[in-house]
């Protein structure tokens, strides 16, 4: 895998978080713990992206 294609890669992982995290904060019986985890994924997700980005 080249570096574009993981860079790309981890942006589609980066949106199905975020989209994740959104609907799962809108239901009802939402899991905070999983919200959270969800987030620090996200988190690391965005941080190895702009470390790629910005190498």
């Amino acid at each position: 895998m080249n570096l574009g294609s993981h860079l790309q890669e981890l942006k589609r992982k980066h949106l199905t978080l975020s989209e994740q995290v959104e609907t799962e904060q809108r239901s009802p019986a939402s899991d905070d713990l999983q919200i959270a985890d969800m987030k620090k994924k996200k988190l690391r997700l965005k941080e190895e992206i702009e470390r790629i980005e910005h190498a």
